[in-house]
């Protein structure tokens, strides 16, 4: 579901199926990042964001945190490697060259790593005293294997003593879209090594944070409901993720769409919508 929901895989020829990127990317902003909303504000509260924070957003995608963290008076970095597509959509949100009008002047969109923004004693880009991987680990078998080395080339650029903020799907029993994720985890049975449905796992988040050098420092859980306005917005948004490449490369579209929108029924409602229950936890470390 990336860097912000779920990891986004990009096509290689030959291995996974051709789709169009940008309408994946259009698909993702309308329709699925909206989804950890609760969780963005839930931490935004908690950590007093405002005219003081300067923010390091790391797989910012399409801006959406940073959007909703600079309409509250903070400067926002957002840094992204995997999708120009998603990184294009939020430039068109925050920068004010391109239209946007609620990021301040000294708003940045880096393509690349954090190691392309800048180290913290230079002048021109102060340290920053949050950083956020909002994409949640813990879907994926192996999901988190590259945010260790993302928050290690990060922590250089911030304050000590600087939250980090990591996030992660909570629970099985308490996220309906674990039953739909599963679908894409049995459709790709023949290439699982390519990336398996896995349960999250209680300590997820605070093996990542240790890796990585850091202090867990508190945790919560937020409830992050994925409600759509029909079947076809649900099949669009969770497509949007990337999660089932890898089952339509062993399938084909048709049989992904069929089993999927079968996976979706038990959460359609009297009125044609779909409503999943979902529980996220973040997890708050510090910079030693």
């Amino acid at each position: 579901m990336t860097p912000t929901l779920v990891r986004q895989h990009r096509p290689h020829t030959g291995t996974t199926p051709r789709v169009d990127l940008c309408a994946r990317a259009r698909d993702w902003s309308e329709i699925q990042e909206r989804m950890l909303v609760p969780l963005y504000e839930a931490v935004y509260e908690r950590l007093e964001v405002g005219s003081g924070t300067r923010l390091l957003g790391l797989g910012c995608g399409s801006g959406l945190a940073l959007l909703m963290a600079a309409s509250r008076g903070a400067a926002v970095t957002g840094v992204d490697h995997r999708s120009p597509e998603r990184l294009a959509l939020a430039r068109e949100r925050l920068l004010p060259e391109t239209g946007g009008t609620r990021a301040r002047g000294d708003t940045r969109l880096v393509d690349g790593s954090p190691g392309d923004v800048g180290a913290a004693d230079d002048a021109e880009t102060p340290a920053y005293n949050l950083v956020t991987a909002f994409e949640p680990i813990g879907c994926l078998a192996g999901d988190s294997e590259g945010l260790g080395g993302l928050l290690r080339a990060a922590t250089p650029l911030a304050e000590r003593g600087a939250p980090v903020v990591l996030a992660g799907w909570g629970p099985p029993e308490r996220c309906a879209t674990s039953s739909v994720l599963r679908v894409a985890a049995r459709l790709a049975d023949p290439l699982r090594g390519a990336g398996s449905w896995r349960p999250a796992l209680r300590d997820d988040l605070e093996e990542v944070a240790q890796r990585a050098g850091l202090k867990p420092d508190g945790s919560g859980r937020v409830s992050c409901p994925f409600g759509y306005t029909g079947v076809d917005s649900a099949l669009r948004g969770l497509l949007s993720t990337g999660l089932f490449d890898t089952a339509i490369t062993a399938t084909d579209q048709v049989q992904v769409d069929k089993e999927l929108t079968e996976a979706l029924h038990p959460y359609r409602r009297g009125d044609g919508t779909v409503w999943m229950p979902n529980v996220f936890r973040y997890l708050i470390a510090r910079v030693p």
